[in-house]
């Protein structure tokens, strides 16, 4: 059965990107659209990301914050209209 849910298919596919380039020891992908109805695109494509990944160390946080977009590409210009990202730091 196909999910006909598109902000589902986004937040997997976040998950995914993420995963793959960054091996995150955290991740926590949550879908606010609902926070955005009425805003452009009836809320469609606002995420929070938090995120620790061992990638991150000794990284001041902008240079997190571009390893993310980096690793989300061309999802950030298609499918995600706004994402909040919250690097979380982790000693394990």
């Amino acid at each position: 059965m196909k999910n006909n849910s598109p902000t589902l298919d986004t937040s997997t596919t976040i998950r995914k990107k993420l995963y793959q380039s960054l091996a995150p020891t955290f991740l926590d992908v949550i879908d606010e659209g609902d926070q955005h109805i009425g805003h452009a695109n009836e809320g469609a494509g606002h995420f929070s990301v938090r995120i620790s990944s061992p990638l991150f160390k000794n990284k001041p946080l902008v240079e997190c914050h571009r390893l993310v977009y980096a690793a989300l590409g061309d999802t950030m210009r298609t499918e995600i209209h706004a994402l909040k990202i919250d690097i979380t730091t982790s000693e394990s």
